[in-house]
């Protein structure tokens, strides 16, 4: 089972940074099985610069639940899953941070969905969500939203798997030391 996890925040470092979006789409392999999204109210102001990246304002975030309020339903989500997200050391890194903070060790085996298509499909120029959705023809909508990105990186994801059972039969060997 995997969840696969897009963030948006106040900025790039989880040490002084915080969450202001999570979406969790829940994979068995095969299909997407179960969805949860929310805005998160940072208990801290969202820079300008990154409005004008997400489009989330202060005032979007200022009634939304804060981490602590859906933390178990992340917990409980991602229990026995592997945490897949596109450039996962980021996302990965913030809601460990997050859950640090409320006194919690978050802890799951990872799988970057950037290092997985570096392997399978090698000598692209960017690796970034948008030019591969580019390249391989996945509809990304609401681009820098969590749900939007994770939803891309779901398809990102099945297209993933698809060329790793054509061209790799040990497949838990190779999803195992990425």
């Amino acid at each position: 089972m995997y969840s696969i996890i897009d963030i948006e925040t106040t900025g790039g470092s989880p040490k002084t940074e915080k969450i202001t979006e999570i979406a969790v789409f829940i994979h068995d392999g095969t299909r997407a099985i179960e969805e949860f999204s929310t805005l998160i109210n940072p208990e801290k102001s969202i820079p300008p610069f990154i409005t004008g990246i997400t489009g989330i304002t202060n005032e979007m975030v200022a009634n939304a639940p804060k981490f602590y309020e859906i933390a178990k339903k992340i917990v409980e989500l991602t229990e026995n899953t592997f945490f897949v997200a596109h450039n996962a050391g980021f996302d990965y890194g913030f809601v460990c941070e997050e859950f640090r903070q409320l006194g919690y060790t978050y802890s799951r085996e990872k799988l970057c969905t950037v290092k997985l298509a570096r392997k399978l499909i090698p000598g692209l120029r960017s690796y970034s969500l948008g030019k591969l959705c580019s390249e391989l023809n996945i509809t990304l909508s609401n681009r820098h939203r969590a749900r939007g990105d994770a939803q891309a990186t779901v398809k990102l994801f099945e297209m993933l798997i698809e060329l790793h059972s054509l061209n790799h039969p040990l497949h838990k060997a190779l999803f195992k030391h990425l």
